[in-house]
C-alpha cells in the first residue's frame, strides 16, 4: 500500500557472482592473462637460445678434453670418423675401424629394390690396371717441397686392382637403362644425380671412408671397387655422378655410353688423406631393353691426354689444414666383360630344364646374333653430349690446338686461348672456378660463339709441341704468356697474343669493387655479375687490339 516499506529482499541481492560474470574485456584479470601469454611465448625463443647456448658450451668443452686426451693429430683421426660431429663415435661410425682391425668387411647394402633371379643371366668384368708412372708428377718427388714418402704411400703401394674378376648379375645393370621420357637416339639424363654447384662449394677432404651407397649408387661402388677398396662415386667437386646417353638403338636393343666423375681415397690411418681423381670414367654398355641380357661392357679412364688425374692430399690435422697437389698420368684403368652374359639354366617351353651349368663343369655354350642398329649417332657425338651436360660452358666448341688456329685463320677471327696445368674439361682440372662461372654465362658463350674460334691447351702439351716445326713458334709465345694455375689469352690466327689475364689476377679483380682503386677492368653496366661483366670486357678490348688485323 502507499507508504509501506517493501521488506522483501531482492532475490539477487545475496546471490554471489559467478567468477565470469565479473570479468568484462577491460578488466585487470583479462590483462594478467595476456600479460602471461606474452610473457610464455617470448620465453620460448629465450629458452631455445638456453638450450642452444648449454649444448654449444658443452660442445666446447668437450673439444678441450678431446685435444688435451688425444692432441691435434689424434683428433683429426678421430674426426675423419665422427662423420656428424658429435664427438661420440658410434657403431656406424666405428665400423671402418673394426673392419681394418678384424679383416672382416661388412656386405654392402643391396640395390634398393633389387631382387636377384637366380635363373638370371650373369657376366663377369675383369679389371687391369698400370699404375701411374710416378715420373709424370711435375712437382712431388720425395724431399721435393716437402714431399714425405708417407704422403705417398698410398699411391705408390696401389699397383694392381683390388679384384681382378667379379662375375655380376645382367639385370643388376639396369641402372643405365634411361627413364620411360628418354628414349630417344642421343638422349642424356642423370642416372647419379651431381648435387653440388658453384655455390654449395665442395665436400670435406678429411674423409677416409666412402659413405654407404645407396639405389642406383651400388652397382657403380661395386664396379669402382673392383680397381680400390675406397671408392667415392660423389666426387668433392662439381660436377659429381653418372650421366648416360643413348648411342644406338633397335626394337631389343640400347647401346648406352656413360660418364663417371668419381675418386680414391688411396691412404689409411694414420697417415693423411690422399685423393685420386682420375680425370672421367668412361664407358659404354649394349643390353636388352629388359636388362635380362648384357651383350658387352667397357669402362675406362681415357688416356688419350698426356696428364689425366689429378692428385690432392692434407699436411695438417684439420680441413683448413695445407694441402698439395699434383698432377700425373694413368696409363690403364680398365674393366671389361669376358664375354656376353649367359644363363646358367636352359629351360624348354613347358620349363623343363634341358641343360645347365654349375661353375664348375665347361659352361654352356651359346652363339649370339649380329646387332643390327635401327637408330645411332657416333660415338664421338654421343661424348659430345655428355660432355655438354656436365660442362655447359662446353656450348662453345673447343677446338685442339691446331685446329683452332687453321679456323681462325680462314674465318679472320681472335683465338680465345685457354692455357692450364690440368684439363678444363674433365676432374684434373686447374679451372674449374672459371669453367663453372664465367665460361658457362650466357652473355659470355654468345660473345665467344659470334666473334671466337676457342682452345684449351695443357702446358705439357704445348711444351711438347715447342718441338714441332709447325706449331713451336704458336706454342712457344703462349708459353712465354702463361702463369700458373690458369691464363687466358686471346691471339691472331699467326699466335701473336693481343691480350691475356692470369686466372688468379681475374679472380681477385671481379672480387673489388668497380670503384676500388686498382680495379683493371671496368663494369658494363649491362650485366649484374662482375665476373661475366669483366670476362666480356677482357673479350671486347681484345677484339679492339686486333680491329686493324680483323678489318684487312
Amino acid at each position: 500500500m502507499a507508504g509501506d516499506v517493501d521488506n522483501r529482499v531482492p532475490e539477487d541481492v545475496n546471490k554471489i557472482p559467478a567468477r565470469n560474470d565479473l570479468q568484462s574485456p577491460g578488466s585487470g584479470s583479462w590483462i594478467w592473462k595476456a600479460v602471461w601469454t606474452v610473457v610464455v611465448i617470448g620465453a620460448v625463443p629465450l629458452l631455445a637460445f638456453g638450450i642452444k647456448y648449454y649444448q654449444d658450451a658443452r660442445l666446447v668443452r668437450r673439444h678441450e678434453e678431446s685435444v688435451r686426451v688425444l692432441g691435434t693429430e689424434g683428433l683429426f683421426l678421430f674426426a675423419s670418423l665422427d662423420t656428424d660431429h658429435d664427438l661420440y663415435l658410434s657403431p656406424e661410425e666405428f665400423k671402418p675401424i673394426a673392419e681394418k682391425l678384424t679383416g672382416i668387411t661388412a656386405p654392402v647394402d643391396l640395390e634398393e629394390e633389387f631382387i636377384s633371379d637366380p635363373n638370371g643371366e650373369t657376366l663377369t668384368l675383369e679389371a687391369t690396371m698400370q699404375p701411374l708412372l710416378l715420373d709424370t708428377m711435375t712437382k712431388s718427388k720425395d724431399g721435393f717441397l716437402g714431399v714425405s714418402h708417407s704422403s705417398l704411400s698410398g699411391l705408390r703401394s696401389w699397383k694392381a686392382p683390388a679384384v681382378s674378376s667379379l662375375p655380376f648379375s645382367a639385370s643388376q645393370f639396369r641402372v643405365f637403362l634411361p627413364p620411360k621420357n628418354k628414349v630417344e637416339v642421343g638422349d642424356t639424363w642423370w642416372v647419379i644425380p651431381s648435387e653440388l654447384n658453384i655455390f654449395t662449394g665442395y665436400l670435406p677432404n678429411n674423409r677416409y671412408q666412402p659413405p654407404a651407397p645407396k639405389g642406383k649408387e651400388v652397382l657403380i661402388h661395386s664396379l669402382l671397387s673392383m680397381f680400390h677398396p675406397r671408392p667415392f662415386i660423389k666426387s668433392r667437386f662439381a660436377p659429381q655422378g653418372t650421366v648416360a646417353c643413348i648411342r644406338a638403338s633397335n626394337d631389343y636393343y640400347y647401346d648406352i655410353v656413360f660418364r663417371i666423375h668419381a675418386e680414391f681415397q688411396l691412404n689409411e690411418v694414420p697417415d693423411f688423406p690422399f685423393w685420386f681423381t682420375p680425370g672421367q670414367f668412361t664407358g659404354n654398355i649394349v643390353l636388352s631393353k629388359d636388362a635380362s641380357h648384357v651383350r658387352h661392357f667397357h669402362l675406362h679412364v681415357p688416356n688419350d691426354r698426356s696428364l689425366n688425374v689429378d692428385m690432392e692430399w692434407l699436411y695438417g690435422a684439420s680441413e683448413s689444414s695445407s694441402m698439395e697437389v699434383d698432377i700425373g698420368f694413368l696409363p690403364q684403368l680398365e674393366l671389361q666383360s669376358s664375354g656376353p652374359s649367359t644363363p646358367s639354366v636352359i629351360v624348354d617351353e613347358e620349363g623343363n630344364v634341358i641343360d645347365s651349368w654349375d661353375g664348375g663343369s665347361e659352361p654352356i655354350q651359346f652363339i649370339f646374333e649380329d646387332i643390327h642398329w635401327t637408330s645411332e649417332i657416333s660415338r664421338e657425338e654421343a661424348a659430345r653430349r655428355l660432355e655438354v651436360t656436365f660442362y655447359p660452358f662446353k656450348k662453345v666448341s673447343y677446338l685442339p690446338f691446331s685446329e683452332a688456329f687453321e679456323r681462325a685463320h680462314s674465318e679472320k677471327k681472335l683465338v680465345h686461348s685457354i692455357l692450364l696445368w690440368g684439363a678444363l674439361d674433365d676432374q684434373s682440372c686447374s679451372g674449374r672456378t672459371l669453367r663453372e662461372t664465367v665460361l658457362e654465362s650466357s652473355p659470355v658463350l654468345a660473345l665467344l660463339n659470334q666473334s671466337f674460334i676457342s682452345s684449351w691447351s695443357l702446358v705439357k702439351e704445348l711444351e711438347n709441341l715447342k718441338q714441332n716445326s709447325v706449331l713451336s713458334e704458336k706454342a712457344r709465345l703462349h708459353l712465354e704468356k702463361y702463369n700458373f694455375p690458369v691464363e687466358m689469352m686471346l691471339a691472331l690466327p699467326n699466335g701473336t697474343i693481343v691480350h691475356h689475364i692470369n686466372a688468379n689476377f681475374f679472380l681477385d679483380q671481379t672480387a673489388m669493387k668497380p670503384e676500388e682503386e686498382g680495379a683493371t677492368f671496368s663494369f658494363s653496366a649491362g650485366f649484374e655479375d662482375p665476373s661475366t661483366a669483366t670476362y666480356i670486357n677482357f673479350l671486347k678490348e681484345g677484339l679492339e687490339k686486333a680491329k686493324e688485323y680483323l678489318a684487312q
